[in-house]
């Protein structure tokens, strides 16, 4: 039977790849490239609703960003924090829900409760979902949930048998966000990047040239259109 999927993903996941790039080719410090790339986020999360798109989740830093020059690390958390101060308020005005994936407990207490705050503040928002990755890494996601899956089968009486796909799916930073439909990655490269390990088991995936700063709605929306072409059966057998 032909796959009855929707056509237009519901969900997308991006692996905004490419900002250093952008910058350094055109003779900037990497910063820059980073700040476009922020914009380029707003761009894209204003045009997603109109494209049938309700939940956005993009990486933002990963669990092996940290490997970056101090200088860099240290002005990208900045970016973050002056991106949910600055936001706040369109993001609320918009309708736009916004949440972060990942480990937490290695950021800085400041920005942990500027995250905390803009996720309370966009809670009742329903327009769009954004999902922002930060200290985030697909397997790190997986050993945090085993660990709390294992704390509660020893402190609460959890019998391990009864932990299926289920039970790890809601142990993990995404329990309740669905599935990606499909995962993109700009600038060329063809790596998952430890994203979405287990969420994306049975995504699409569009791999384009397009650094991330250039990522314009009109590219976005071609990429859904190559979507809506595809097949998806899951497993079974198509026509």
């Amino acid at each position: 039977m032909p796959s009855t999927a929707p056509k237009t993903p519901e969900h997308v996941a991006i692996i905004m790849d490419g900002n250093g790039r952008w910058a350094t080719q055109k003779g900037w410090p990497r910063l820059v490239g980073h700040r476009k790339g922020a914009e380029r986020v707003k761009a894209i999360v204003r045009a997603a609703p109109d494209l049938g798109v309700r939940w956005l989740t993009i990486y933002a830093f990963s669990t092996e960003n940290w490997k970056r020059s101090t200088e860099e690390v240290i002005g990208l958390m900045g970016l973050f924090a002056r991106y949910i101060q600055r936001e706040a308020e369109d993001m609320s005005r918009e309708g736009v829900r916004m949440r972060f994936i990942g480990d937490r407990s290695r950021l800085d207490p400041k920005l942990q409760d500027l995250m905390h705050w803009i996720e309370d503040r966009t809670r009742n928002n329903t327009h769009v979902n954004l999902t922002v990755a930060i200290n985030y890494g697909g397997r790190n996601e997986l050993a945090r949930a085993a660990r709390k899956l294992a704390r509660q089968a020893a402190e609460a009486g959890l019998d391990p048998d009864t932990i299926d796909e289920a039970a790890l799916s809601n142990a993990l930073d995404t329990q309740d966000i669905p599935d990606p439909d499909l995962v993109i990655r700009t600038s060329g490269e063809t790596r998952v990047s430890n994203f979405l390990l287990w969420q994306a088991a049975y995504a699409e995936y569009e791999f384009t040239p397009v650094l991330w700063p250039d990522f314009t709605p009109e590219v976005f929306s071609e990429i859904l259109s190559r979507y809506g072409a595809r097949d998806r059966r899951f497993g079974g057998v198509g026509t």
